[in-house]
């Protein structure tokens, strides 16, 4: 079993378990769900503490609209939610189930476009609350140093990637904010693919990347 050593905050799972994250952080963190089992169980405890709180509520009277619209924000939000529950069936391949349903397969399914510098990536479809996409970087190979002006979530789910906080394995996820500029490497041996989601733009250190920037949707 894949030893994972970096997890994800109280902060992202009560945002995760209450349905207030962005779709494309949701999707990260269900991803990294279905993998680490310390995270599952920390999610469920959240889960229990918000339906304790619910129960408390003095109950209001909805309309019925209300109710319907309610019923397909639920229905929604279960394409990331419920996959990353234990009962689901694993399926077999690289991705876990959340990532599957939104790349409508396994990393063959996966339409690769290059950034430059052997690096390709794939923009997945969600709101425009944040943006996700999986990146290929070829081992050895290093991407551009860059800070943020937000928050970065990077899971990796192949390889490993050092930076100057650490290193990231498989099933390890990076929460980058706004304090940390780094520049991943790729380490040797096998091409590192990874899962991030941000709720802003990078800030690029060097002009080059700065200028196709508006091109990759970084």
């Amino acid at each position: 079993m894949t030893q994972i050593n970096h997890h994800l905050t109280d902060a992202l799972l009560m945002g995760y378990s209450a349905g207030t994250l962005p779709e494309g952080f949701n999707l990260v963190v269900a991803t990294h769900i279905s993998m680490c089992d310390e995270c599952r169980a920390r999610m469920y405890e959240f889960d229990t503490v918000g339906g304790a709180v619910m129960d408390a509520e003095a109950p209001a009277n909805v309309s019925d609209e209300s109710f319907a619209a309610t019923l397909e924000m639920i229905a929604a939000d279960d394409v990331v939610r419920h996959e990353a529950a234990p009962a689901q069936p694993a399926r077999a391949g690289l991705f876990p189930s959340p990532l599957q349903d939104y790349v409508g397969g396994d990393l063959d399914a996966v339409k690769w476009r290059k950034v430059g510098g052997g690096v390709r990536q794939a923009l997945l479809k969600t709101d425009k609350s944040a943006s996700v996409r999986l990146l290929h970087i070829p081992a050895g190979t290093a991407v551009p140093d860059h800070g943020h002006r937000g928050t970065e979530l990077t899971l990796v789910l192949q390889g490993a990637f050092k930076d100057e906080a650490d290193r990231f394995g498989a099933g390890d996820i990076e929460v980058a904010t706004e304090d940390l500029d780094h520049q991943p490497v790729a380490e040797e041996g096998v091409d590192c693919i990874c899962l991030a989601a941000t709720d802003a733009p990078l800030r690029f250190n060097s002009w080059i990347p700065r200028i196709a920037q508006p091109f990759l949707r970084i």
